[in-house]
């Protein structure tokens, strides 16, 4: 990865969160859709259904094979669910693409990735959404590792629109060819130039998550180790693609989520302990995270 070509200037300061006008409706707020879940995995569509919701925006369609679609839909009424066509195996497939880039173009951002499953179909969907998709997008989970799986790496002329990746260590080891051991000893370094090398924001996950777009930088302060659970990235992708639909930038979009997704885990853990948190207690707090933060800014 080429070192990024411009001085990255330290970004301390939280982004404003988006306005209420008191005249506003469902379509001022953002509509999102994300492309999540398979058999088995329904659970992580259900994260980021309710996550987007609690991070602001006005509609959310979760779209997911159509076999899941039922628990997906009793978990929560608030949002719209769109079965798509799935495989045998219950996830989704390659058929399903007419209908994703018609429901993609009704959104104002979307997301894809969280419980997807892998194969040769969800490698050709997400690459299809990555480079011709014009929205903002965050990509997370079996998303990034669709992108991971093919041999030519990612180019800064790839995407047709903002992206937002959000890989753990072992997702950012697969996207870079690096070892572990190699990712954890240049954390920062690493994520500024993969971000600049691909005109992404990046937002490496784990302690003091790294969110930067190559040119800015910020680190989030927010979160504990009972955030250390399955799950609790499938909150994120839901939380910033709200973000991102109700027309924040993507590095602040990505900033402010890192921060809300960390400090609802705080709230929570002070409640409930860091051994006892799960993924789900994180949706429950958001609206006490935005109340903490919006009455400290």
């Amino acid at each position: 990865m080429a070192a990024s070509p411009v001085p990255v200037q330290r970004v301390d300061l939280l982004p404003p969160a988006p306005a209420r006008p008191r005249d506003g409706h469902k379509g001022t707020f953002g509509k999102v859709l994300l492309l999540a879940g398979s058999r088995g995995m329904s659970g992580a569509a259900c994260l980021s259904g309710v996550a987007a919701l609690r991070g602001g925006a006005g509609l959310v369609t979760v779209a997911s094979p159509a076999g899941v679609i039922p628990l997906i839909a009793s978990f929560e009424p608030s949002y719209l669910t769109a079965p798509l066509e799935e495989d045998r195996d219950g996830r989704v497939s390659l058929e399903a693409a007419p209908r994703i880039m018609e429901l993609l173009s009704k959104q104002t951002a979307g997301a894809c990735g969280p419980g997807l499953g892998q194969s040769p179909d969800i490698e050709e969907l997400v690459h299809l959404i990555y480079r011709t998709c014009a929205l903002p997008l965050v990509i997370d989970a079996d998303g990034l590792n669709a992108l991971a799986a093919r041999n030519s790496p990612l180019s800064r002329s790839d995407a047709a629109g903002p992206r937002v990746l959000t890989p753990h260590p072992g997702e950012f080891s697969r996207l870079t060819k690096q070892s572990l051991e190699q990712i954890e000893g240049r954390r920062v370094d690493l994520a500024v130039q993969f971000a600049a090398a691909h005109d992404v924001v990046l937002l490496l996950k784990g302690p003091d998550t790294v969110i930067t777009d190559g040119r800015r930088l910020a680190i989030n302060a927010t979160g504990n180790s009972g955030m250390a659970t399955g799950g609790c990235g499938d909150v994120l992708t839901g939380l910033i693609a709200a973000l991102l639909g109700q027309g924040m930038e993507a590095f602040a979009a990505a900033q402010l989520g890192a921060h809300l997704h960390g400090l609802a885990g705080d709230l929570a853990a002070a409640d409930l302990s860091e051994p006892g948190l799960i993924a789900s207690d994180l949706l429950g707090y958001l609206g006490l995270a935005w109340k903490r933060m919006l009455k400290s800014s």
